[in-house]
C-alpha cells in the first residue's frame, strides 16, 4: 500500500492510496475525493491522510485482515504503529506483521503521530458506513456514545431533552509540552546566511510575518501592497502589508491551508526586503512575466515559481553556513512570530488573526510566555509589608 497523487483532467489535485497491485483502494478513494473536493480540503491534507491509510491498509493486508477486521483490532494496530519500524517495510508478507521489539527499543512513533493516524483510518471508516461500504456495526467500535444525563447541568445547557456525545477511545495521551519554536538568535543567524535577496525575504515572511511555507511560495505579487495608502489598487487597508489568499490552481501546488482570507501587516525590515529582492528579482528577464512573488532566480526554470521543499532547502543550507548545531525548521520560524507578538503584549486574538487560525485553540500554544517576562511578574508582585500599607 502507497500514498499516490492524483491530477484530474481538470488541472485538481489530490492523493489517494493504490494497493500492492498498483490499484486503487476504492474504500480510501472515495473518502479522500470527499476530503477534497466535497469539503473543499487541501491537497495536504489529502496526501497526510493517504499516508496515515496506507499505513493501516498495509498492516491489515500483512497480518492477513481485511481492513473491516482490523477495525475490530485497533488497540493491535496501535502496537504495531509504535514498534513497526523500517525492519518491516519488506516483500515478505509473512514477516512484515510481526513487530520484534526488544526491552529499551524507544518507539518509531509518537502519541502525536499515532492519534494523527488513527483520526484519518477513523474518518474513512465513518464515511464507508455512511456511503454503505461497510457495516454500521463498526461505528460503535471506532466511538463510545453515552447520554448526557451523567453530565452537570451548566454542560448540558438549557435545552429540553436528550442529546448524546462521543468519544474515540482508542487515543494515546499527548503529554503537553512548550511550543517548539526557533530561537531569535537563530533567525538572525540563518538570516546573515542568506545568499541572496530573494532567501532573506523568505525568512522574514515566516519569522516577521508568521506565513507558512505554502503561503509564502503561493504569494502573487498582486497580493502585496506596500504603499501607505493601497485605495488605489481598491485595498482599503492602509500601511504595507500583504493578503494570503487560498488558490488551489498554483502550479507548484503551494494552497494555503485557511479558506478564509487575511490580511497580514508587514513590519519596515520586511518591506525593505521586498525592495532589495525587486532589483534582483529584474535582472531576470524570464521572471517578468510571472505573477508569483517567489520564482527561481538561479536556475531553471528560470521565472517559474518557487517550490515547497525549495523553502526547506534554502533554510537548510543557511543553517549549515551559519554553523547552527539544530537548525531551526521554516514552521520553527512561524511559531517565533506568534510568541513574539504575545511576548509583545499583543493579544491572544490579535495572533490568531495573524496566524490565520479557525480556532483560538489553536493559537493558544504559543501563550507560553517568555523566561524574562515570567521573572518580571514575579517582581512586580507587591511585597507584604507594601501590601499592609507599611511604608518604613
Amino acid at each position: 500500500m502507497r500514498a499516490f497523487p492524483v491530477r484530474l483532467p481538470s488541472g485538481a489535485r489530490y492523493w489517494t492510496v493504490l494497493d500492492d497491485e498498483l490499484a486503487v483502494v476504492a474504500v480510501a478513494d472515495s473518502f479522500l475525493r470527499q476530503v477534497r473536493f466535497g469539503r473543499d480540503g487541501a491537497e495536504s491534507t489529502t496526501k497526510a491522510y493517504a499516508g496515515s491509510i496506507a499505513l493501516f491498509l498495509r498492516w491489515c493486508a500483512r497480518s492477513g485482515r481485511s481492513w473491516p477486521e482490523g477495525i475490530e483490532q485497533l488497540g493491535l494496530f496501535m502496537t504495531w504503529l509504535a514498534h513497526a519500524g523500517p525492519q518491516v517495510w519488506v516483500a515478505d508478507a509473512s514477516a512484515a506483521g510481526i513487530v520484534v521489539a526488544g526491552p529499551g527499543i524507544p518507539p518509531v512513533r509518537g502519541a502525536r503521530r499515532i492519534n494523527a493516524v488513527l483520526t484519518a483510518v477513523r474518518g474513512m471508516v465513518v464515511h464507508a458506513v455512511a456511503a454503505g461500504q461497510a457495516s454500521g456495526h463498526l461505528v460503535p467500535l471506532l466511538y463510545e456514545v453515552a447520554a448526557d444525563r451523567d453530565l452537570p447541568e451548566a454542560a448540558r445547557g438549557e435545552e429540553a431533552g436528550m442529546s448524546w456525545r462521543m468519544r474515540a477511545p482508542h487515543r494515546l495521551h499527548e503529554p503537553e509540552r512548550p511550543v517548539d519554536r526557533a530561537a531569535d538568535a537563530g533567525i538572525v543567524a540563518v538570516l546573515g546566511a542568506c545568499r541572496s535577496a530573494r532567501d532573506r525575504l523568505i525568512v522574514l515572511l515566516m519569522a516577521r510575518a508568521g506565513l507558512r511555507r505554502a503561503e509564502v511560495v503561493g504569494l502573487r505579487r498582486s497580493d502585496v501592497h506596500l504603499l501607505l495608502d493601497s485605495r488605489v489598487l481598491g485595498c482599503e487597508v492602509t500601511r504595507p502589508h500583504l493578503h494570503v489568499v487560498r488558490r488551489d490552481d498554483n502550479p507548484n501546488g503551494a494552497v494555503a491551508r485557511s479558506r478564509r482570507q487575511r490580511t497580514v501587516p508587514l513590519d519596515f525590515v520586511t518591506v525593505q526586503a521586498f525592495d532589495t529582492y525587486e532589483f534582483e528579482r529584474m535582472r531576470v528577464p524570464r521572471a517578468a512575466d510571472s505573477d508569483f512573488v517567489l520564482v527561481n532566480l538561479f536556475r531553471e526554470p528560470a521565472g517559474a515559481p518557487m517550490r515547497l521543499d525549495a523553502v526547506n532547502d534554502l533554510v537548510t543550507a543557511a543553517s549549515r553556513r551559519a554553523g547552527l548545531a539544530h537548525p531551526p525548521a521554516p514552521h520553527q520560524m512561524r511559531h517565533a512570530f506568534a510568541s513574539n507578538v504575545l511576548d509583545a503584549g499583543g493579544a491572544i486574538d490579535e495572533a490568531r488573526e495573524l496566524l490565520g487560525h479557525a480556532s483560538v485553540s489553536s493559537t493558544q500554544i504559543y501563550t507560553h510566555p517568555d523566561p524574562a517576562r515570567l521573572r518580571a511578574a514575579v517582581d512586580a508582585v507587591p511585597s507584604p509589608r507594601e501590601l499592609a500599607g507599611v511604608t518604613r
